[in-house]
């Protein structure tokens, strides 16, 4: 065997190696940002005020709904 096509072989093998690791970088890299994207208290955080008011006005619903079953009109 011909050391011309062994040459050929190993850089195809670190052709084919560098490329697998740039890709298992990139699915690693898009993995955090959708974790980070996902995370429940960051969103919180980031909505607290749209949160906040939604709760306030179920609130009032929901105390003038119970309130109202306890008096006559």
């Amino acid at each position: 065997m011909s050391a011309q096509p062994l040459e050929n072989l190993e850089l195809q093998a670190l052709q084919q190696r560098n490329h697998l690791h740039q890709r298992a970088t990139e699915l690693k890299d898009k993995i955090n940002e959708t974790r980070e994207k996902l995370d429940p208290l960051r969103n919180a955080r980031e909505h607290f005020s749209g949160l906040a008011v939604a709760a306030g006005v179920i609130g009032l619903i929901a105390g003038y709904a119970i309130g109202g079953l306890f008096t006559d009109d």
